[in-house]
């Protein structure tokens, strides 16, 4: 997937329901930031470490049960160590019981579209079928992460290792250490679920995620996001088309102290097509013959289309960039007269 255009330049089964192990960390952390981003919680608040926390099986950071460690240390935990205590001291931080926070994990993942998604658990530490997501959904996910929370991303995820209580351990995503270009995400293991690995590169400005689930080795994990990663490079690029609040065109503001209204995109378009075809791209739109004032700022104006071939590969709403106040009352008798003979 281009992480600008959300386009997906290669799948197989993207859709299909998977166990993601220690991969649901990815939405813990989604919620963590968002609680950190509404000031709910602090980068340095400290959590205190429960029982439940603290006998958390698997991968962990070692946190002593009792103990008080920042907001900080346990995303640093989470993320780079894997803990799935920190994971479950998060949860238990943000919504009172992890139960509560795995609502929060549902909820959001039905915000984001994640339509294959399902939780049950922080920490993916669980063998409920009912716990799955897909790699569709994962990448997604990791890019609302990148866009939504970039200083987020970039502090924690490209971390190489992590010391707590004395104890160093490295980050499970071996490509940090062997592709310069990649600086994330995460990766996951249960006997169940394989050995599965999401992970972000920037190369020349263009940014992509790769998503492997169920391989048989952490090797197999690291060979096959590469490969998919070095094809996305190779053979495709990214471009702006529109940047957001340019004016893209214009259209009749019937009644308005202006004749016309700008129009264009709030955020940034862009489009992911095979290297050396941009000059092949064909933009439409499809625009009302009119918009009646008074018109607020964000009012929606229509739709553009940009495909290559024939084939449709981004839509995006049109927006009047400006408000526009009604006319004088001439302008508005003049226009009601002239809207008779308008098509609609």
């Amino acid at each position: 997937m281009d992480a600008n255009s959300g386009q997906v330049i290669a799948a197989s089964n993207p859709d299909m329901h998977s166990e993601p192990a220690s991969l649901t960390k990815l939405m813990t952390a989604f919620v963590v930031f968002h609680a950190l981003k509404d000031h709910v919680i602090q980068l340095d608040e400290p959590v205190t470490i429960s029982a439940k926390a603290w006998r958390m099986g698997g991968s962990r950071m070692f946190a002593n049960v009792g103990s008080k460690v920042s907001v900080d240390d346990l995303l640093q935990g989470m993320i780079v160590q894997s803990g799935n205590d920190a994971a479950v001291a998060l949860a238990e931080k943000v919504g009172g019981t992890e139960g509560t926070f795995v609502e929060l994990m549902n909820k959001y993942a039905q915000e984001l579209g994640l339509r294959d998604t399902h939780y049950v658990d922080a920490s993916g530490l669980t063998n409920n079928p009912e716990h799955y997501v897909s790699a569709r959904d994962l990448a997604i996910l990791s890019r609302a992460i990148i866009t939504e929370f970039p200083d987020y991303y970039h502090k924690f995820f490209a971390e190489k290792e992590f010391t707590w209580d004395k104890i160093t351990q490295q980050n499970r995503v071996s490509l940090l250490f062997t592709d310069p270009g990649v600086d994330g995400l995460k990766t996951g293991y249960t006997e169940k679920a394989g050995y599965c690995m999401v992970v972000s590169a920037l190369r020349n400005n263009t940014r992509l995620i790769a998503v492997v689930m169920g391989t048989p080795s952490e090797k197999a994990r690291a060979v096959d996001d590469e490969a998919l990663l070095n094809y996305g490079f190779n053979f495709f690029e990214d471009h702006l088309l529109y940047a957001a609040g340019t004016e893209i065109t214009k259209i009749r503001a019937w009644k308005g102290a202006g004749g016309y209204v700008p129009v264009g995109v709030t955020r940034d378009l862009y489009v992911t097509i095979p290297k050396g075809s941009y000059s092949q791209l064909h933009a439409s739109q499809n625009t009302p013959a009119g918009l009646v004032a008074p018109i607020s700022a964000g009012t929606v104006a229509g739709e553009i289309d940009v495909s290559l071939d024939g084939k449709s590969l981004v839509k995006a709403q049109l927006y009047a960039l400006q408000a526009v106040p009604e006319g004088n009352i001439f302008r508005r008798m003049f226009d009601s007269i002239r809207l008779l003979f308008v098509k609609k």
